[in-house]
């Protein structure tokens, strides 16, 4: 590993995030209001919200590209952009609407947590679907809309990140054993969201116990999508992930009214749980399927 090279990745990849959060802070734009805006009309806030957070996604690979560039390496050779298609790409896409839905399931055991189908936020968005449709037929929609955004723009954005984690990083640690990079490059990732979440993102009520929040559940995620791109043998099939569960994510929480954001939805306690399920059946699955020990070797 050059630690010189790891450096200067993580100044690039981390300065421009606070810079990001600075003005997010005075400018008002917290992360966290932008379905508030849109749920009171203020769609142009709402978007310019959305582009702040959605933008930032492209920093990191704008770090790999300025650290390359400074070290005198190629760009993005060897960082996994392989369009080699296998079974792999369609199991990690169509997987993530089984665990949006089993997070659906796990939030509503969570505490305080109430089955609302007639919410504000339902009724707004089935007026602009068809007559007829209810709330079972919105969250249909909402997953197939997501697995096509998933695969299109989501993926494309989250590419940016995932040539940083799921491709720079990786080859930068390869040598070490798998879940030593997995916590590594999850703590990373985590910490990187850090300016989003004090401003709101995934955890308004909780933003400082949210960072923490987050760098957990980055690295629940980031073993899932390291496996992937293991398995798969290309970093565009950790993008379609990483851009589909966030596509998805949401319908933990259109039926349901919490009571805490650090308990429900893909972010919160009962996402954890249902990715922690996940990875577990992924290591049986390695260890006594393919027997390829993908958990227990090096990178």
């Amino acid at each position: 590993m050059n630690i010189k090279k790891l450096i200067v990745f993580l100044l690039f990849a981390f300065l421009p995030m606070v810079v990001v959060g600075l003005v997010m802070h005075f400018s008002g734009a917290s992360a966290g209001e932008a379905a508030a805006d849109a749920a009171n009309g203020d769609n142009l806030t709402a978007i310019n919200r959305l582009i702040m957070s959605a933008g930032s996604m492209l920093i990191p690979l704008l770090a790999v590209i300025f650290t390359q560039l400074i070290f005198k390496e190629p760009v993005l050779k060897g960082l996994g952009i392989s369009f080699k298609f296998n079974r792999w790409w369609w199991i990690g896409w169509l997987l993530m609407p089984v665990i949006a839905m089993l997070t659906l399931g796990v939030t509503l055991l969570m505490p305080g947590a109430q089955w609302t189908p007639d919410s504000e936020m339902v009724r707004q968005s089935l007026q602009n679907m068809p007559e007829g449709v209810g709330v079972w037929g919105l969250i249909g929609i909402t997953l197939l809309s997501g697995l096509f955004a998933g695969i299109t723009i989501n993926a494309l954005f989250a590419l940016g990140e995932e040539i940083a984690w799921r491709g720079f990083l990786m080859k930068e640690f390869k040598g070490k054993k798998f879940l030593s990079a997995v916590l590594w490059i999850g703590v990373i990732w985590g910490f990187w969201h850090a300016p989003l979440i004090l401003n709101g993102h995934n955890y308004p009520q909780h933003p400082v116990t949210g960072v923490f929040m987050m760098v957990i559940l980055c690295i629940l995620l980031s073993t899932m999508l390291m496996y992937f791109r293991k398995k798969s043998g290309s970093v565009i099939v950790a993008a379609i992930i990483h851009g589909t569960i966030n596509a998805v994510a949401g319908v933990a929480t259109i039926v349901v009214t919490p009571a805490n954001d650090l308990l429900y939805g893909a972010a919160g306690v009962a996402g954890m749980i249902v990715l922690l399920v996940a990875n577990t059946c992924l290591y049986l699955y390695d260890k006594c399927i393919s027997k390829e020990n993908v958990f227990t070797t090096l990178l």
